[in-house]
């Protein structure tokens, strides 16, 4: 395969969730650091708590916590489907459809659950 053949290669839907799950895992371990400054600051003082609560109900903060709680949820569904499969439990070609499917199947509607209560739906 060329790299100019690149646009007409269809990967399936199993090679999508690996790739959201190393892109999950990776986002996480770069915004940790920043994640554990915040609580720190955060438990400093009642004062800075209230201030990183005013902090926390911008919008653009809202849908950083968002995409964080998504790449949680995500990579811990689509990590048990990989120790499931070094178990060498469910690795043919039509259960790895089918796990890769329960891992959006459920860490999606449980995402969309969080953003709703997050943007005050309920």
């Amino acid at each position: 395969m060329r790299f100019a053949d690149i646009r007409h290669y269809r990967l399936p839907l199993a090679a999508y969730v690996s790739i959201l799950h190393r892109a999950s895992g990776a986002m996480m371990f770069v915004l940790l650091p920043f994640v554990l400054f915040l609580l720190e600051k955060s438990l400093t003082s009642e004062i800075s708590f209230e201030y990183f609560k005013g902090f926390t109900s911008n919008w653009f903060v809202k849908l950083v916590i968002l995409a964080l709680v998504w790449a949680y949820l995500h990579h811990f569904c689509a990590g048990i489907r990989h120790l499931l499969m070094d178990v060498h439990v469910g690795v043919d070609k039509e259960s790895g459809r089918k796990s890769a499917v329960a891992v959006l199947a459920i860490s999606l509607p449980i995402a969309a659950l969080v953003a709703l209560k997050l943007f005050g739906v309920f």
